[in-house]
């Protein structure tokens, strides 16, 4: 559902995703779920899309935190996702933020975040306190890491350095078919793990 309208049916139907997804949730033993806020709403003004988001996002974390759930916030560019509310890492920190719950994170793909925004680094460090995941992929082409322009041995070595030892999801493709791309994978996996 659109959350970011303020429409109140869209709300209640998302929290009830929310409170359906933590039975589910509990039988995979998993403790992260992906949390989209939907497209903007064009009749309103930022500012109040923005604490419609908030609003509904604060009733979900008080849904989860008992049962140690946490929802990771994924801004997406608007490149391959036109209209969507949630584009950027500051602004999915400003709604952590608002949201105040250990329930509430972000979950910063690189991939994204070099489209939308890139300064990474940067990005990274001024969100740090409030992501709980990564996701990978190089850009362009969405493929495993080596094959674009993000340097991801610097990114990780950052990463690393800050101690970090949450999950790195691998949400690409891979640049080659069959066998051969599964090598690739693990080859490219390996070069960038080379910081130490």
């Amino acid at each position: 559902p659109n959350l970011a309208s303020g429409d109140k049916e869209k709300r209640t139907e998302f929290l009830s995703y929310i409170t359906k997804a933590v039975e589910v949730a509990k039988r995979v033993n998993a403790k992260w779920m992906t949390v989209v806020p939907g497209h903007i709403d064009p009749r309103l003004n930022m500012g109040y899309q923005t604490a419609h988001v908030i609003e509904t996002l604060k009733q979900a974390a008080a849904i989860l935190e008992p049962h140690g759930l946490v929802m990771v916030l994924e801004p997406l560019n608007f490149r391959n996702h036109p209209g969507l509310f949630l584009t950027g890492s500051a602004q999915a920190y400003e709604i952590c933020k608002s949201v105040s719950s250990p329930s509430c994170k972000i979950l910063f793909d690189i991939y994204h975040q070099q489209i939308q925004e890139g300064n990474l680094l940067p990005n990274i460090e001024s969100c740090w306190e409030e992501i709980a995941y990564f996701q990978l992929g190089d850009n362009p082409g969405r493929n495993e890491p080596t094959t674009g322009e993000i340097n991801y041995r610097n990114v990780l070595k950052f990463i690393h350095s800050k101690g970090y030892t949450g999950v790195l999801g691998m949400e690409h493709g891979n640049s080659k078919p069959n066998i051969e791309g599964e090598k690739a994978v693990i080859a490219a996996y390996k070069k960038v793990d080379q910081f130490l």
